[in-house]
């Protein structure tokens, strides 16, 4: 597999190649011409939003759902077949409900959770409503990633806030948010109301009594959140409102089950999505619809904007779902999630999507404390370490291929990479080139690392600061793991730009272990002394991995930094770097003990299961979630 660098091409059709590193021109930020008006007085919009689902609904076909409540609105709307969302959680997804631009944008946003760093010039959708004389009422999830204040951007933010509350003729925008779905409802066990024997397990998971029941459990709990759309629908029209206001109803992101949630496959990133217009704006959709082209959940806010007749800024990264003209693709991007860190990016089209792991070293089953407490999760993990699953399942303990390619229609489970059949090649080349466009047009901050005073929509895109082009070509060479690219890869642990240093490290981690031991004298150079302790955190774990005589120094390093680094993000990767390096690891137990006890959330979680590790005294039921 040869992964090429993005090209001029797609870098041009992303806006001005250059342009893409700096600061955006004033003009960008400018609004779009108001769209028409729709032919009533503007429309009351009303956001009804499940946790963690796919569209396990009987109006997508899910033979075993009872959801009469959702069935009826895809009768009186528009169902969209192919939604997603922007990210496979909450938090980084939420970010783009509540902006209308791409988390990964706005560095460290994309992490679950950080707080992103936002230009000036971008204002929240309910602060936008608002000012052309909208109620907005959030109820009451925000998790906004970002350092947005509730109280500020809405005119009521809590568990009473609500459109009644408005005064009397004023139009709202309210966010209903049913946690019923939410993957900590999984977490208990019991008796339920569906059969397990009814339900279908995908291919990707091993069939056990564990893994039906918590399928089973999860429609019981889509058929109560089903309730709860239908009593505000109800209230709605009790109100004599139901004439006035458009209905959306849609999931924040997919789930909740192992392999779906937090990953980026149609499991993870795909959302149901109903839209009902009434009968004054019947022209915008006719009951009963269905739409197959990608749509995804950050079109939401142009689309909130446009029927409110206010005006649309450039600079949002969805298109109204009103539009003429729609997207051919929806893209996806999966970072850190809590503890473990991953890189993945992903495009879709109505049929195929294609993978792009930046992190291919990692294997897709990195042990995440939170997801754990599921069964679901543990029975898999025992399997894999008792050799009882097939090698389809078994493929999610292991390292990833740098990119896949899934026909949806034909393999909807997402376990027949295609990437490397000849017969799908120039699919493949177009989806590449859709993904590298999108990286430089969002100028994606997902490859500073963490922590990075180059994070951020204005820091990243000072002119020389984050030469996103280069860096993209480095990492298409560093995830292509071959041993021939060593030299390019040690040439640029010397770079002035601290990202391009931190890809080469990051690239010479890649490479399977003993197959870079040429570098050691230039990864010794970074370790001792470069600027940015992230390169340093990289440069240890590749020394570690590939020349024996430096791994106790390497250990050292990382033990250090894990004990007394001032930084988090910094102590939290060089704790991921000492996961990985397994038994040579062992000289930094005391450390990792008393990181295990630490108030850092992330890290005391991820210390505690090392610790039990390499004390042997892990098992994948161990309770280490607190």
């Amino acid at each position: 597999m040869s992964l090429p660098a993005p090209s001029r091409r797609a870098v041009l059709a992303a806006g001005a190649g250059g342009a893409v590193a700096t600061a955006l021109p004033a003009s960008a930020a400018r609004a779009a011409p108001a769209p028409t008006r729709p032919p009533a007085a503007r429309p009351n919009i009303l956001w009804l939003i499940s946790e963690d689902n796919n569209p396990y609904l009987g109006a997508y076909g899910d033979p075993v759902a009872r959801t009469p409540h959702l069935d009826r609105l895809a009768r009186e709307g528009v169902r969209y077949e192919n939604a997603f969302s922007p990210a496979p959680v909450c938090a980084p997804s939420r970010f783009a409900l509540l902006t209308g631009v791409h988390a990964e944008s706005c560095g460290p946003a994309h992490h679950m959770r950080a707080d992103g760093n936002v230009p000036g010039f971008l204002r929240p959708l309910p602060e936008q409503l608002r000012e052309q004389g909208y109620y907005c009422t959030n109820n009451s999830k925000t998790d906004y990633n970002s350092g947005y204040v509730p109280r500020d951007i809405w005119d009521a933010s809590s568990a009473t806030a609500h459109w009644r509350n408005r005064p009397e003729g004023t139009p709202f925008y309210s966010v209903f948010t049913f946690m019923t779905t939410h993957e900590s409802q999984l977490f208990p066990t019991g008796p339920t109301r569906t059969r397990p024997e009814d339900v279908r397990i995908p291919a990707y998971l091993p069939d056990t009594p564990e893994t039906r029941a918590d399928r089973a459990r999860f429609h019981d709990l889509v058929e109560t959140m089903d309730g709860q759309i239908g009593a505000h629908l109800a209230e709605l029209e009790a109100a004599g409102l139901a004439d006035d206001t458009i209905v959306f109803y849609f999931g924040d992101n997919g789930g909740v089950l192992p392999r779906s949630k937090r990953f980026c496959y149609d499991s993870g990133l795909r959302v149901p999505l109903i839209v009902r217009y009434p009968r004054k704006w019947a022209h915008l959709g006719r009951p009963g619809s269905v739409v197959n082209g990608p749509v995804n959940t950050v079109d939401l806010p142009p689309t909130a904007l446009a029927l409110a007749g206010a005006p649309v800024p450039r600079h949002l990264h969805g298109t109204s779902l009103t539009a003429r003209r729609r997207p051919e693709y929806a893209f996806g991007m999966r970072g850190r999630m809590d503890d473990r860190y991953d890189l993945v990016r992903t495009v879709r089209d109505e049929r195929y999507r294609y993978v792009r792991n930046y992190a291919p070293h990692r294997p897709y089953g990195q042990y995440q404390a939170y997801a754990w407490q599921q069964r679901g999760y543990q029975v898999w993990e025992q399997a894999h370490l008792d050799g009882k699953l097939n090698p389809v399942q078994e493929r999610f303990w292991h390292d990833k291929p740098a990119e896949e390619l899934y026909d949806l229609r034909a393999d909807p489970d997402e376990v027949r990479n295609l990437a490397a059949d000849p017969r799908h090649t120039l699919r493949l080349l177009r989806l590449r080139s859709a993904l590298d466009a999108h990286l430089i047009r969002v100028n994606d901050n997902g490859f500073i690392p963490e922590g990075s005073p180059l994070e951020g929509y204005d820091a990243s895109r000072v002119p020389g600061a984050y030469p996103l082009p280069r860096v993209l070509r480095l990492a298409a060479t560093a995830i292509r793991r071959d041993p021939r690219d060593v030299p390019e890869l040690v040439r640029a642990l010397d770079d002035r730009n601290e990202v391009i240093r931190f890809w080469a490290a990051s690239g010479l981690v890649m490479q399977r272990a003993g197959r870079a031991g040429t570098a050691a004298d230039a990864l010794l150079r970074r370790v001792g002394h470069d600027a940015s302790p992230q390169v340093r955190v990289a440069a240890a774990e590749a020394l570690a991995r590939h020349d024996r005589r430096h791994t106790a120094r390497a250990v050292a390093f990382l033990a250090g930094t894990l004990d007394a680094h001032e930084a988090a993000p910094v102590r939290l990767q060089a704790l991921n770097a000492l996961v990985f390096l397994g038994e040579d690891a062992r000289p930094a137990l005391p450390v990792i003990e008393r990181a295990a006890a630490s108030s850092d959330g992330t890290v005391n979680k991820l210390a505690t299961y090392l610790k039990l590790v390499l004390n042997g005294e892990y098992t994948p039921e161990t309770p280490i979630f607190r």
